[in-house]
């Protein structure tokens, strides 16, 4: 299988992946496709021809060997490895599905565009990106399932017993390099668990963000709407409107005695009766007059 045409194809699936989807696809391509295509099908390549059984009758070897392995781990990892990494397609062909709406509409709106960004994780995109999530760490789970269940766990035992037919009786059957292929075993089991791990973190990370900008917009709405049924309006004029031309600073450590006095005298000084008929003449007169008067 071509899997560099794959990593290739899914690589484009980095520009619309958050922080824990590119470490994820860093983990499915480093930890899992490069040990699978460089060591695993070394160490696996000789299962069939090294298995050996303590008798000569014929058949009896392959009966037991398909009875031990009934599926190649080789095998059910290609397989597992095809599964996990489909779902990822699904977010790209949504979102080339968005780029050529979104052309369509340009075109016939005069450049007006659908979308200004679409790549974003908004609206059926952001669904369709957590249900990859979730087919992604299902995936990987129930092969994790289906491994541990036809092996009866993950270890590679150096001596099984084979009893069917047309072996002659119960026979010691042994496979080579258990141990080195326990080690990848392991290995494969590992990195599928931090694949689970990190489908899991960024499932929480979607919904989270989702909340929190639900919550923002939400505060949005009510403040805006508090502000338009509780619009300010002031509850009385500005105090300078109340000030009089002739107001008085008052010292408030003064007494109310003291303040009239003040205000009494402040008024006889200032005050001067004029006739509205009388002439700019007669009024110097009359104030001449009474300069003197006050001097006696």
């Amino acid at each position: 299988m071509n899997w560099s045409a794959l990593e290739a194809l899914l690589s484009g699936v980095n520009k619309y992946s958050t922080v824990f989807g590119r470490i994820w696809l860093s983990m499915v391509f480093v930890f899992r496709v490069m040990v699978f295509v460089v060591a695993a099908q070394r160490v696996w390549g000789d299962e069939s021809k090294d298995f050996v059984c303590n008798t000569a009758q014929p058949g009896c070897n392959n009966v037991c060997y398909d009875h031990i392995f009934p599926i190649s781990h080789i095998r059910l990892w290609a397989l597992q490895l095809i599964f996990v990494t489909c779902p990822s397609l699904m977010v790209v062909g949504h979102v080339k599905y968005r780029e050529k709406k979104d052309m369509q509409y340009t075109a016939s709106h005069k450049g007006s565009h659908l979308y200004a960004n679409p790549g974003k994780k908004r609206g059926g995109l952001w669904w369709t990106y957590l249900v990859s999530l979730i087919f992604k760490a299902s995936f990987d789970a129930g092969f994790l399932y289906i491994l541990y269940y036809i092996y009866d766990g993950y270890d590679m035992r150096r001596l099984s017993k084979c009893s069917l037919e047309p072996c002659p009786n119960t026979v010691d059957c042994y496979i080579s390099r258990p141990t080195e292929k326990k080690i990848f075993t392991i290995f494969m089991v590992v990195s599928s668990a931090v694949c689970i791990f990190m489908c899991i973190c960024e499932m929480i990370y979607l919904i989270f963000k989702r909340i929190q900008k639900l919550i923002r917009r939400k505060k949005e709405a009510d403040r805006r709407i508090f502000a338009e049924n509780h619009e300010m309006t002031p509850l009385a004029a500005p105090r300078s409107e109340f000030r009089s031309k002739t107001s008085i600073r008052v010292d408030p450590t003064a007494s109310i005695h003291n303040l009239s006095n003040a205000r009494s005298e402040y008024r006889s000084k200032t005050s001067i009766r004029v006739d509205p008929t009388a002439s700019i003449q007669n009024l110097s007169n009359a104030r001449a007059e009474e300069g003197p008067s006050k001097k006696k």
